[in-house]
């Protein structure tokens, strides 16, 4: 896509430390990184949203994530990462090109102060939990 960031960056047309590549997956570090050695791992084709993408790029992604996360708690010294990918503009979605951050995480980093997802849980019964649950299996 022609006025895609991350497809410049793909094709060369603007700079990014790279990480790792193969023919299918592109790896760089996140310019505003949360965290020393935030990267982003992206499809090379691109794609929107998880809704767009692929499911074996999907899987691909993932699976280079699984090999990046060890070397951060080896060599970072990381206790833990997060995966984050926000699909869509309500999702707060910036780039619109599928990816994937990967942060590492430590205990009582500074962005356990900002405003948690657990802070802002719903409640429901039991009863309704099931009609979810039943909802989604149904999909």
């Amino acid at each position: 896509m022609s006025d895609c960031l991350f497809c410049k960056i793909v094709a060369g047309e603007i700079p990014s430390l790279k990480i790792w590549e193969d023919e299918d997956v592109f790896v760089f570090l996140d310019i505003h990184p949360l965290r020393k050695w935030h990267c982003l791992i992206i499809p090379k084709v691109h794609y929107q949203d998880i809704f767009d993408i692929d499911e074996t790029l999907v899987q691909k992604i993932m699976l280079t994530a699984k090999r990046l996360a060890p070397g951060m708690k080896r060599i970072l010294w990381a206790s833990g990462v997060n995966l984050v990918n926000a699909s869509g503009k309500d999702a707060e979605q910036s780039v619109f090109h599928f990816h994937l951050h990967l942060v590492p995480r430590y205990e009582n980093d500074w962005l356990h102060m900002n405003d948690r997802w657990q802070t802002k849980v719903q409640n429901y019964t039991t009863d309704e939990l099931q009609k979810i649950a039943d909802d989604l299996k149904a999909l």
